[in-house]
C-alpha cells in the first residue's frame, strides 16, 4: 500500500524507524552500533546467549567495534540486544547477517538464511523493509526469500521491500570501515532499491544502488573471486619460483614499479577469513548448476588449499637440514589469525600447517597477540611468549605479520626460520628458508 511505504519512507528520513539486525557476529554488531550512533534505535537479534549478553552489558566481542563505543549507545537506549525473534513484530527494517558457510562438498549452506528467513516471515507486515547481506549465490534473494516472503500474500515492492546488500567488512582495517566503505544495494522492484538506498544513506557516506538483487549479489562474489584468483596467481608464482631458485619477493617488488597494467598480489601460506576461501565456491556452486564451467575459480582453490602443506615441506626441508625429524621436534607457529593485527581464526591456514604438523608428530607452541587460546580437533594451546619460545624451537614459521613482533630480535634468537611473510627479508637471510 502507498501509505505504508510513504510511512517506511517518512520513518527512515526521520530516524525513528525501529532497526534489527538478525545476526550480531563481525558483520552485524558494526551495522547495529552505526545505525545506533546515527540515532536509530536498534535491535540486535541472535541466538548466542553469551553475545546477547555481553551488548546488553555493554560489552564488545569484535575488535572492530570498541566496548568504549557500544556502551554509552546501550545506556542511551538506542541498542540492544535478544534472543527472542518475536521481536521482529516491532521492527520497520531488517538486515539478515547471518553465516553462509560451505558444506564438506563446497556446496552452499543456507540454513542459517532459511531459519532467519522463516521468523522474519511470521512477523512479516505492510511497511518493512527485509535485507540480505549474508554472501551468497546470485539468485537467492530472488529465488531463496522472495517465494517464502510472498507467501504471507503481502505484494513486494508495494507491501514490503526486499534487498540485497553485500557485506564488505574488513577486520582490522582502520581505514575503511562501515561508515566509509561504499554501500552496494540492489532491491527485487525499483521501489525496492530505493528504499535500500535511502535507508543506508541514512548511515553510510557513500551508496551505490544496482540494478538488481542479481547483480548486487555477484558483486560480492566478482570482489572476492578477483582476490582469491591473484592471490592464488601469486602463490602459483611463489612455487614456480621456488623450483627455479628465484626470489619470488624481489621479482613481486620489479614487478609493482610498473605504473599501470599490474596490480601486486603477495604469496602465503593460504587463504583465510570469512570471504576469500568461501566465497568464490558460491559462484563456482551456481555456474556448475547452470551447466557451466568456473574453471579459473577451481583452479585458484587448488593451488591455494595447497599451500599449507608447501608450509609443512618448508619445514621439513630446514629441519632436515640440521639432521632433525618433524617428529619431536619443537615448532613454533608465530600469528596464528588469518590476517594482520587482528584475532579472527576463521579459515586461517595456520590452523591447517598446525594440524599437518601435529600429525606428524611435531611438539606445537604458537605466539599471537590476539589469539590467547587454539581449540583445534582435541588440541588445546595457550599462546606462549615470543622470544623465549623462539629460543628453545627447532624450526619457527612465520604465518601472520602483527606489528608488536619483534622481527630483528626474533632472528636473532633462531637459527632455522620458515618465512610466508617475507617479514624477515633484512635479516640473516643466509639462515632463512622463505617462500
Amino acid at each position: 500500500m502507498k501509505r505504508d511505504a510513504a510511512q517506511l519512507r517518512d520513518k527512515i528520513a526521520s530516524h525513528t524507524a525501529r532497526v534489527g539486525i538478525v545476526g550480531l557476529g563481525y558483520v552485524g554488531l558494526p551495522l547495529a552500533t552505526e545505525f545506533a550512533r546515527h540515532g536509530f534505535r536498534v535491535t540486535g537479534i541472535d541466538v548466542d546467549s553469551e553475545k546477547v549478553a555481553a551488548i546488553n552489558r555493554g560489552d564488545s566481542y569484535v575488535g572492530d567495534v570498541p566496548a568504549a563505543e557500544v556502551a554509552p549507545l546501550v545506556k542511551q537506549g538506542l541498542l540492544r540486544a535478544t534472543k527472542d525473534y518475536r521481536q521482529l513484530a516491532r521492527l520497520d527494517t531488517v538486515n539478515i547477517c547471518v553465516p553462509t558457510p560451505l558444506r564438506k562438498t563446497k556446496d552452499p549452506d543456507l540454513s542459517y538464511i532459511l531459519a532467519a528467513v522463516e521468523q522474519i516471515q511470521k512477523h512479516l507486515r505492510p511497511g518493512m523493509l527485509v535485507i540480505l547481506e549474508s554472501t551468497t549465490y546470485p539468485g537467492t534473494t530472488e529465488e531463496f526469500i522472495l517465494p517464502r516472503l510472498a507467501e504471507t500474500g503481502l505484494q513486494v515492492g508495494r507491501d514490503f521491500f526486499l534487498c540485497f546488500s553485500p557485506e564488505r567488512v574488513d577486520p582490522g582495517n582502520r581505514q575503511y570501515t562501515t561508515r566509509n566503505i561504499p554501500k552496494v544495494v540492489g532491491g527485487i522492484t525499483p521501489a525496492c532499491v530505493e528504499m535500500g538506498a535511502l535507508f543506508y544513506r541514512q548511515a553510510m557516506e557513500s551508496v551505490v544502488p544496482v540494478s538488481s538483487t542479481k547483480v548486487a549479489e555477484m558483486v560480492k562474489l566478482l570482489e572476492n573471486t578477483f582476490r582469491s584468483i591473484n592471490i592464488g596467481l601469486a602463490n602459483e608464482m611463489a612455487l614456480l619460483c621456488d623450483h627455479m631458485k628465484i626470489d619470488v619477493w624481489e621479482v613481486i617488488e620489479a614487478a609493482a614499479t610498473k605504473p599501470f597494467g599490474f596490480m601486486p598480489f603477495y604469496p602465503g601460506p593460504g587463504l583465510g577469513g570469512h570471504c576469500i576461501p568461501v566465497d568464490p565456491f558460491y559462484l563456482s556452486w551456481k555456474a556448475k548448476m547452470d551447466g557451466a564451467e568456473a574453471r579459473f575459480i577451481e583452479l585458484a582453490g587448488q593451488i591455494n588449499a595447497a599451500m599449507p602443506r608447501f608450509v609443512v615441506n618448508k619445514v621439513q626441508a630446514v629441519l632436515n637440514q640440521s639432521g632433525k625429524a618433524v617428529r619431536n621436534s619443537r615448532i613454533h607457529l608465530l600469528g596464528v589469525a588469518y590476517k594482520k593485527d587482528t584475532g579472527d581464526v576463521r579459515e586461517s591456514p595456520a590452523l591447517d600447517v598446525l594440524a599437518l604438523l601435529t600429525q606428524q608428530g611435531a611438539r606445537m607452541t604458537y605466539s599471537d597477540p590476539l589469539v590467547p587460546h587454539l581449540s583445534l580437533d582435541g588440541l588445546e594451546l595457550q599462546a606462549q611468549p615470543v622470544l623465549p619460545s623462539c629460543r628453545q624451537a627447532d624450526c619457527v614459521v612465520l604465518l601472520t605479520d602483527h606489528t608488536s613482533f619483534d622481527y630483528a630480535a626474533i632472528a636473532r634468537c633462531s637459527r632455522r626460520i620458515v618465512d610466508t611473510r617475507n617479514a624477515f627479508r633484512a635479516y640473516r637471510m643466509d639462515k632463512i628458508a622463505r617462500l
